[in-house]
Order: structure tokens, then C-alpha cells, then sequence
């Protein structure tokens, strides 16, 4: 994990700061519908941006929005999924995610899969 944008804001929590998170995620996350589950997640929570499948194997999602809302988006990526009910799982298999933190470029409104 990269430390920027980790530490706490002047304001109270700095969770209504508008963000950009771009995460890339390794792992079985190509051909599973794992984009699919991110964009519905990502609307869930209000988010706009992307989910797209790289050459590499893995998956970049870029996402912006409240931090706190970016935050509880990068927590659904690396958390252990099992036990989870079969309608919400995160489908395929995450090893790793990297993560930046920036500011906010204005991504048009919605969620993409690319």
C-alpha cells in the first residue's frame, strides 16, 4: 500500500474529501465476472469510474467519490470473501491489490467496465 493521501486531514476525518483511488488487483480476477461485481459495488456506493481488464492478468479500478466511500470500496477488494452469501461474493480469487491515492479528476457520473 502507498502512504499517500493515508493521513489524516486538517478537518475532522477528511471522509467527505472528494478522491481518486486507482487499485490494481492480482489474482484469478479475469473471466469471472469480477469487473461486473466491482461496478455493482462501486454504484452501491455512489461511485463513479472504471473497472478494466489488464493485459497482465489483473484488473485496474479506478474509482472516485467521498474517501470514505473509496475506502469502504477497497476494503470490499481485499477482504476475505468466504462465507459470504452467493448473491454479494466477490467472484474469482484476489492475491494482492495496490493502491494509489490522488485527487479527484471529475470522472464523468457512473460506473464503467471496461
Amino acid at each position: 500500500m502507498s502512504g499517500t493521501g493515508e493521513s489524516m486531514d486538517a478537518d475532522s476525518d477528511g471522509g467527505d474529501e472528494v478522491v481518486r483511488l486507482t487499485a490494481w488487483v492480482r489474482g484469478r480476477v479475469q473471466g469471472v465476472g469480477f469487473r461486473w461485481w466491482v461496478r455493482a459495488r462501486a454504484l452501491e456506493l455512489g461511485l463513479a469510474g472504471s473497472a478494466t481488464n489488464l493485459s497482465d492478468g489483473r484488473v485496474e479500478v479506478v474509482a472516485e467519490g467521498p474517501r470514505e466511500r473509496c475506502r469502504r470500496l477497497l476494503d470490499l477488494l481485499t477482504a476475505d470473501d468466504s462465507g459470504s452469501d452467493t448473491l454479494t461474493a466477490r467472484p474469482g480469487k484476489v492475491t494482492g491489490v495496490a493502491e494509489r491515492w490522488s485527487g479527484a479528476r471529475g470522472e464523468a457520473a457512473g460506473f464503467v467496465e471496461r
